[in-house]
């Protein structure tokens, strides 16, 4: 999964509608009012400002100054943090596992555990990832997932989570996986 597509879905996810305008309305003059416009979402006007390289992994000064401008102090330091591992952080290489585990993010919700049950992640990591992002089903998961792809380093393969999927009975993520 992409870690800046992480990082902006958790940031857009605890948006509120007011905050989403104050921001959209600082970057008029980037992305125009009749592309605003039709923004319904924190995530879409985030991949608006991706496409026009307005945000880049590098290059988050815009998203900070949005931050400080809404008073969102929380997110600004996550971001922060974010640079900070960026910085430590090897170059990424894109690897297989990108598109499975991001539409794995996308379509399995509350099942999230259980899917990780399957994989064979001990309760006790489950409850500590949710511990820590309460109320935030996406970032749970994708945090276990990560937890899972640590933990099986270079074993950890889109076969095994495409045979746990189809136990959990999560044919249709499968089916999306395979598109």
């Amino acid at each position: 999964l992409d870690p800046l597509r992480s990082l902006l879905h958790s940031i857009s996810s605890r948006l509120s509608a007011s905050e989403l305008s104050g921001m959209m309305f600082l970057c008029q003059d980037k992305i125009g009012k009749r592309k605003l416009a039709a923004v319904q979402s924190g995530q879409e006007f985030f991949n608006i400002l991706i496409e026009q390289q307005e945000i880049t992994k590098d290059n988050l000064k815009l998203l900070k100054k949005l931050l400080q401008h809404i008073k969102r102090n929380d997110l600004l330091s996550e971001v922060v943090q974010f640079e900070e591992g960026q910085l430590h952080a090897p170059d990424d290489q894109p690897d297989e596992h990108e598109k499975p585990v991001a539409v794995i993010c996308d379509y399995v919700g509350k099942e999230w555990k259980k899917l990780m049950r399957e994989l064979g992640m001990p309760e006790v990591k489950l409850d500590r990832i949710e511990a820590r992002y309460p109320r935030q089903l996406y970032e749970q998961l994708v945090q276990a997932l990560r937890e899972w792809e640590k933990g099986k380093g270079k074993d950890a393969k889109v076969a095994d989570l495409i045979q746990a999927l189809r136990r959990c009975n999560l044919n249709l993520v499968v089916d999306k996986i395979n598109d």
